[in-house]
């Protein structure tokens, strides 16, 4: 166990950084944030700050030995640096690997037991030609790596399109669209000893590939399949040894659970769990890579809605301040660009 007053590294400096570090200090922590940016939301709130590259061995080794532990807040932290601090590591660098490649991932879930869209890697023009033959279309051609919040992504509506697409200059993998009644995710926190606690699945709806609101009761549509997926979910996390918090997205479907993608971190679908559930994601994660007992993840409210303020929507957002049970999160960015998440309202009915 981290004793309080402990310092705790965290590898990248954005929103999920931030509120992981406020929840470190209210448990007696310290955090250095590490980050090759030099503006950084996360150490705005933290003790330290190292900007640097990801491949710098020097400052990344001495972040760490300053380090009682280190984890990350997104997983697009290159992997082969690493190394150098892996023992420092929570969770287990192991994780980031696996969710950094969307084809290793759905092979990973699929051995498993667990069912992805239907999929096929793609390196050349032929082969995005007999995938879509073979898996059909619509679908959407995405890079294997890199990527989130709708970038990186092209969809796919019939061989006219794939004909006529651009391939990118690095590896991809296309994925036949999924028919589905709902998406919603599965977010659970582990411990150091394996023991595994989740919280209720919110039902997800993006729009423009970003996600819009999170929402609780989440329907039938998805309570009818979330043990399942949590099945599916716990056995992701013991098979990787995970400690901290670990969200799979899934699609509810007629067949049943359908896998889209890992996040090997705390995620935003979970961030109505701040006022809605017992104990947060955020802090669970940090008690689960401190080694502190896990919180009780129960919901604690009848209603919750979580939106996503993205872009200017951030420049008014003040105004719910005058709502009853509106919660308001802001990231303090200083640039509202379009796709941009900026902060987030969570609405509470108890």
């Amino acid at each position: 166990m981290i004793a309080p007053g402990g310092t705790i590294g965290m590898l990248g400096g954005g929103q999920l950084g931030r509120m992981m570090a406020m929840c470190a200090a209210q448990l007696g922590y310290h955090v250095h944030v590490y980050a090759p940016e030099r503006e950084s939301v996360a150490a705005e709130v933290s003790q330290h700050f190292t900007c640097a590259p990801w491949t710098d061995h020097d400052a990344l080794t001495g972040f760490a030995a300053a380090c009682d532990v280190v984890t990350w807040e997104f997983e697009n932290v290159p992997v082969g640096p690493l190394a150098a601090i892996d023992d420092h590591l929570l969770p287990h660098p192991r994780a980031l690997e696996t969710a950094q490649d969307r084809l290793k991932e759905k092979r990973f879930v699929e051995a498993l037991g667990g069912t992805p869209a239907p999929f096929a890697p793609v390196d050349s023009q032929e082969e995005l030609l007999a995938a879509v033959e073979r898996i059909g279309a619509p679908g959407i051609l995405k890079t294997r790596r890199d990527g989130y919040d709708g970038k990186g992504q092209w969809r796919i509506g019939s061989l006219k399109d794939a004909e006529a697409i651009r391939l990118p200059q690095a590896p991809t993998i296309y994925e036949g669209f999924v028919t589905f009644e709902a998406e919603f995710s599965v977010i659970l926190v582990r411990n150091r000893e394996g023991a595994i606690r989740f919280w209720d699945s919110t039902r997800n709806v993006h729009e423009d590939g970003i996600l819009a609101t999170s929402t609780l009761p989440a329907g039938e549509a998805v309570t009818a399949q979330v043990e399942p997926a949590r099945a599916l979910a716990r056995q992701v996390a013991d098979a990787l040894d995970y400690v901290g918090v670990l969200t799979l997205e899934f699609f509810a479907t007629e067949a049943g659970p359908v896998f889209n993608e890992m996040a090997p971190r705390v995620h935003n679908s979970g961030h109505w769990t701040i006022e809605g559930a017992a104990t947060s994601q955020f802090e669970n994660h940090i008690r689960a890579i401190c080694g502190l007992p896990l919180g009780d993840t129960r919901t604690v409210a009848s209603k919750v809605e979580m939106r996503n303020l993205i872009g200017e929507d951030a420049l008014t957002a003040q105004t719910t301040l005058a709502e009853a049970d509106s919660h308001l999160h802001l990231y303090g960015k200083s640039e509202a660009r379009a796709g941009r998440k900026m902060g987030h309202i969570t609405r509470i009915t108890r």
